[in-house]
């Protein structure tokens, strides 16, 4: 139990009592005279977090220095006389709260200020656009509290990027710390974090970062200097790959001409060469490249010069090196068209080549059947001067007579072709 009494004895009048109120007030305790006494008793019910008081002694006919926890002011007159004004700002990563930035000394019949000193506290959420800053767990260095969701927003010049430097992290085991690489929560995730960690550094690809803190609902009580601090800056934006280097035989296109992240490299060989590995590289979010540089090797073979329609091929080699043949022979009824036999040939410019184009397998032509004539007495169906090869000639009697020999005539292919 704490009691704070306005004298100098046990007898004095209490101007607090921890029993009938459980903080102090934020403006403080004034006291009528030279005189505060404190009394502090304890019990055997368990350890507590303790007390901590400021106190000051001031002129009379002059307002008391103020005082602001987290937090700085500047006064037009340090002795505060009536008619002072002071200025308040709070520390890096601290929000002025309750009350007012600028005070004044009032009241010459009895001086006091206008309003009472505002507050520092680290709050939960915020956005910041300062080039630089502080960005502190809720109360900080106190307990924060539980089932608290808390977002910052951090925005510097856009020809920037954001630099995190967590100098405490110490996180309950249900709590959560999270870094978005971006200006909202569906941005990529730079870092999640729970638990305690040393010192460490995060680097956002961009100027905008936002940080989530959720507490655990169901959490225990908080420890002192639980929580986090971490402090932002703008730092000169780093978001290209590496350049790569030029490929021996061969050159490279790229998709823009900075190599930002999500640039595309394509690769290709000069004539005579292929290329040995990827012909696409991109460059990732985290400024590196997708895969290894390819190459460009020498050719040694010829390609797959491919199949001739209504054909089969003979081949010497199954990987057409320099020296490997290729023979086409034809179905029946068709006949070739072009080179029967490829040759795989090396060249001093390019890589190798087949001797010839791929040739074609064409359907064979017959010389026509001429017409073999009409018996007399007879007819003919069809009646033609010329017969296709294949093609069916009958023959039938005029009546009153009778066909002697075969009563139809096919055409024979060949060169020539023959009934």
């Amino acid at each position: 139990r704490l009691i704070i009494r306005n004298g100098n004895n046990v007898e004095a009048p209490p101007v607090y009592d921890s029993y009938e109120v459980e903080y102090l007030p934020i403006e403080g305790l004034l006291s009528t005279g030279r005189h505060f006494f404190v009394e502090l008793t304890t019990d055997s019910s368990g350890a507590a977090a303790g007390m901590a008081l400021r106190y000051e002694a001031f002129e009379q006919g002059h307002c008391y220095e103020p005082f602001v926890k987290y937090g700085n002011f500047t006064a037009s007159d340090p002795r505060y006389p009536v008619g002072t004004t002071v200025e308040f700002s709070c520390d890096p990563g601290y929000t002025l709260e309750q009350g007012s930035t600028i005070i004044e000394c009032i009241d010459p019949s009895d001086p006091q200020w206008n309003e009472t000193e505002p507050a520092c506290r680290a709050v939960c959420s915020g956005e910041l656009t300062d080039t630089a800053g502080v960005v502190l767990s809720p109360n900080w260095p106190e307990a924060y509290g539980k089932g608290q969701d808390c977002i910052w927003g951090l925005h510097v010049e856009e020809d920037k990027r954001v630099m995190l430097d967590v100098r405490v992290l110490r996180l309950g085991a249900g709590d959560v710390l999270t870094f978005y690489d971006g200006d909202d929560l569906t941005a990529r995730i730079l870092g999640q974090y729970t638990g305690a960690r040393g010192r460490f550094k995060v680097f956002a690809s961009s100027a905008d970062v936002t940080i989530q803190f959720q507490s655990d609902p169901g959490a225990g009580v908080f420890a002192y200097r639980q929580g986090f601090v971490i402090h932002f800056s703008e730092v000169p934006r780093n978001d290209t790959c590496p350049e790569l280097p030029d490929i021996a035989n061969g050159w490279k296109t790229a998709s823009q001409p900075e190599l930002l992240h999500g640039t595309v490299v394509t690769f290709h060989c000069y004539p005579g060469f292929e290329l040995a590995g990827t012909d696409l590289l991109m460059c990732h979010w985290d400024l590196t490249w997708s895969g290894d540089l390819p190459s460009c090797e020498r050719v040694t073979t010829c390609r797959d010069p491919g199949d001739a329609e209504h054909s089969r091929r003979v081949v010497s080699s199954p990987k057409f090196p320099v020296g490997a043949t290729v023979r086409f022979v034809c179905d029946k009824g068709y006949v070739l068209a072009g080179a029967g036999l490829l040759t795989c040939h090396d060249r001093a410019s390019g890589g190798p080549k087949w001797s010839d184009r791929l040739p074609k397998c064409i359907p064979e032509v017959y010389e026509p059947c001429h017409n073999p004539g009409v018996p007399a007495g007879g007819r003919q169906s069809p009646e033609r001067r010329l017969y296709p090869a294949g093609a069916t000639l009958r023959f039938s009697c005029a009546p009153g007579r009778a066909l002697l020999g075969e009563g139809s005539l096919r055409c024979l292919p060949g060169h020539p072709s023959r009934w």
